[in-house]
Parts: structure tokens; C-alpha cells; sequence
């Protein structure tokens, strides 16, 4: 087959090159270059440099394409929506949605690709019983990243191969070290793309206007500090808030419990079990099989419910919960037990064992 394969400098692509490369597909390369913003640039030219290197070494066809209209108007213009209304949405997510299996996906077709390939840790199985594809939970359950992968479809998921699904972060290093790859030891990059090392509020502040108000206490209602603006914060954030020291209040953290707009209040809190909640909805739903989710758990439909096990963030192992389907593409979800920081704008994401069902934003 002809894969197109997205390069990003990193090891983990790199190696994905090599693995089909070694799987006698003939393999072309393509850099995305998703963000500028005039000043400085996450996706560096010692990135399009190292997978140039690789690219050559490799002796594959290689390719530079230009995505920056594109991320901005379909991740970054959300993204400083979201945030200017309170939310915190994860760009990550749309990134796979709209760039790399969209944009990508055509610009791949473009170059007369049978599939693309992307350096995901993340799995593809085909179900011969249901005839749908699969996204499923890779064996390195560290990486695993299903979690920003929810938002795919069926067509998306039919053209995609995920090189690394069987493997771990170390066999992948390895594999890298042992081709003498010029980015083997090179750092995991970390964080929104087109924030990377720069400072979080310093960079929102170019987007959105501060508006300076009040910090509030949630048992109380004392006065305890000002903030500079409610989008820059996020629920159950406890640093970089400037409060310490209060009269009347012992020592210790204190977190972000809720953002009260109509007031421009922050409310915090120095007791974490305000931040602990049993219940969500959320809205959007992308459920990977379809609209109506064909699998077992799904087949009522509108208003059904189902048992499976539900993550509200990236790195949770996901937990026990009962999902009621409605019929304006939005579930709630009821959880075994109470869990930490439900986020408004971030993803629920829901799984049947290994098996990723979709996902939805967080009301």
C-alpha cells in the first residue's frame, strides 16, 4: 500500500516510518505545520528538520504542507471561545478531528494514498460481527490516546493505521536508538501545541481582555482576593491564584470550585470535596460506530441506558458509570461514585471494556 504518514519530528513517528516501511509499504512523509502567530512558531524548524532527516534516511518521499488557516479557524477561533465563556476546551481533540484526519486525510489523497498513518499510541481493529471499525485502547496504557481520538467516524477510522499499537514508549526508543534515528532521544513534547513553553495566561492575555474581580470564599462569602479575569482560570486550579495568608483561614491550598460570570466572582474554596461530583452532561456526542451506536450496550437508542466505564480527563483510568442516552445528541452520565474536577468544556469519553464508544463536551 501507499501510506501517507504524518511526521512530526518526533520519535514516535519516526519510528512508525520504519515499521512500514519494514512492512513493504511504500511509505511518503508529510510535516504539518498547524500554528504561527508571528512571533514564535511551536511546530520549529528543528522539527521540520528532524523529520527531513529521518525522511532521507529512510530513503521515503517527503512533504511539507501548511495547515495554518485551517487550525485557526477551525481549533484556535474555538478554542479563545471557549475560553472568553468560562469553558476549558481541549484543542487537542479538534486537532485530530479537523487537521490531522481531515485536512491531512485529503491532502493524503492528494498524493494517492491508500491510508495515512499517524504516530498515535491507539489501536484500529475491523469487527466482523458488526462490520465497523474500531478505535481501541493500545497495549501501552500509559500513551494510550484514545482520549483525543473520540471524535472520529467510521471513514476516518477505515483509512488510518496506528504503527505503534502494540507497542511501548521503550520498545519505540529502542527501535529509534538501534536505526541511529537523529531525534532517538528526543523529549515527548508536552501541552497545547501553539502554547507549548510559554506562560499560559501570558499567551491568553494576547486573545482575550483581562477583567479584574473579586475572589470569593464558597462557605462564607469573604472578599479574599482579586483575580484578573475568569477565562483565565479552570476548575479545581489551585496554583497561580495569589491568594495567601488570609485572615481568618488557616494555611494551606486553595482551588477553584465554580465562576460566577453574572457577578465576575471566582469562587474558591480551601475543601477539595466541593470539587467532587457524581453527575454530567454532556453535549455533541460523537459516538465512533454512528448516531445510533450499533454495539451491544446502545441498541435501545434514544433514552437507553447502558453500564460502561467513562473518562473526564486524559490521564483518569476511567470509571464504573451508568450513561443515559437522550435525543438531542447529548447523554448523562451517572458514576459509581463521586470524582474529581468535572470540567465544563473538556471531554467525557466513553469506553465498552478496550473499546473506545465516542465521546462528548462536558456541560
Amino acid at each position: 500500500m501507499r501510506v501517507v504518514l504524518g511526521m512530526s519530528g518526533g520519535v514516535d513517528s519516526a519510528v512508525c516510518a520504519k515499521l512500514l516501511q519494514d512492512a513493504g509499504h511504500e511509505v511518503v512523509a508529510v510535516f504539518m505545520r498547524n500554528w504561527e502567530d508571528g512571533t514564535e512558531d511551536c511546530t520549529a524548524t528543528d522539527d521540520l528538520l528532524a523529520a527531513e532527516k529521518v525522511a532521507k534516511k529512510l530513503g521515503i518521499e517527503f512533504h511539507s504542507v501548511n495547515f495554518v488557516k485551517e487550525y485557526w479557524e477551525n481549533v484556535f477561533e474555538y478554542f479563545i471561545a471557549e475560553n472568553k465563556a468560562g469553558r476549558t476546551p481541549n484543542p487537542d481533540i479538534l486537532c485530530n478531528k479537523f487537521i490531522k484526519f481531515d485536512s491531512f486525510l485529503k491532502f493524503a489523497e492528494s498524493l494517492n494514498a491508500d491510508k495515512i498513518a499517524m504516530g498515535h499510541y491507539a489501536k484500529v481493529d475491523f469487527n466482523d460481527q458488526t462490520q465497523l471499525y474500531e478505535l481501541k485502547i493500545p497495549r501501552d496504557l500509559n500513551k494510550d490516546q484514545t482520549y483525543f481520538l473520540h471524535a472520529l467516524n467510521q471513514e476516518q477510522l477505515s483509512r488510518t493505521l496506528f504503527p505503534l499499537a502494540d507497542l511501548t514508549k521503550p520498545e519505540v526508543r529502542q527501535i529509534a536508538l538501534e536505526n541511529d534515528f537523529p531525534n532517538a532521544r528526543k523529549k515527548d513534547s508536552t501541552g497545547i501545541c501553539f502554547i507549548g513553553e510559554r506562560n499560559y495566561t501570558k499567551f491568553l492575555s494576547k486573545y482575550i481582555a483581562k477583567n479584574p474581580g473579586n475572589i470569593v470564599d464558597l462557605e462564607t462569602g469573604k472578599v479574599i482576593g482579586k483575580h484578573i479575569g475568569l477565562s483565565f482560570y479552570t476548575i479545581g486550579q489551585s496554583k497561580t491564584l495569589g491568594i495567601g495568608g488570609v485572615k481568618g483561614f488557616p494555611e494551606g491550598k486553595w482551588y477553584v470550585i465554580q465562576k460566577n460570570f453574572a457577578g465576575n466572582l471566582l469562587i474558591v474554596s480551601q475543601n477539595e470535596e466541593f470539587l467532587m461530583s457524581d453527575f454530567l452532561t454532556a453535549k455533541n456526542m460523537n459516538w465512533i460506530a454512528g448516531q445510533l451506536n450499533p454495539l451491544a450496550p446502545l441498541s435501545g437508542g434514544k433514552d437507553s441506558k447502558f453500564s460502561c466505564l467513562a473518562k473526564v480527563r486524559y490521564r483518569d483510568k476511567g470509571e464504573k458509570c451508568e450513561v443515559k442516552v437522550l435525543d438531542d445528541n447529548r447523554i448523562e452520565v451517572k458514576f459509581k461514585q463521586k470524582i474529581r474536577g468535572i470540567t465544563p468544556g473538556q471531554s467525557v469519553v466513553l469506553y465498552d471494556g478496550d473499546v473506545c464508544l465516542g465521546g462528548g463536551e462536558i456541560e
